[in-house]
């Protein structure tokens, strides 16, 4: 059993910035997702075991970053110029023979985190 662990959320500012990380050992491809109240659980940013690719949702784009560190079995979420429509719970999920085409589909993913949550206030 996988076991994911993430940290680092929070209430910052609009404008402001916070990094999340998600511990995971074992070679998967990681994504992160986020699921406002009242909302599905959407897309964020997925990034391949190897980190030699990564995706993101258009509403991210240019301000967020994925990255990771194997050596330290860890995916990072680094987040910027932060929007209150950001607001959410903020998941990482991994698993392994994720399709290119398929990272964006929460069902790909076999592990989850328990979600950290992440405010932004205007």
């Amino acid at each position: 059993q996988v076991q994911l662990v993430e940290s680092g959320g929070g209430l910052v500012q609009a404008g402001g910035s916070l990094r999340l990380s998600c511990a995971a050992s074992g070679r998967y491809a990681m994504g992160w997702f986020r699921q406002a109240p009242g909302k599905e659980r959407e897309f964020v940013a997925a990034i391949s075991w190897l980190g030699g690719t990564s995706y993101y949702a258009d509403s991210v784009k240019g301000r967020f970053t994925i990255s990771r560190d194997n050596a330290k079995n860890t995916a990072y979420l680094q987040m910027n110029s932060l929007k209150p429509e950001d607001t959410a719970v903020y998941y990482c999920a991994a698993n392994s023979g994720i399709g290119s085409s398929n990272y964006y589909y929460p069902n790909e993913y076999k592990y989850w985190g328990q979600g950290t949550q992440v405010a932004v206030s205007s």
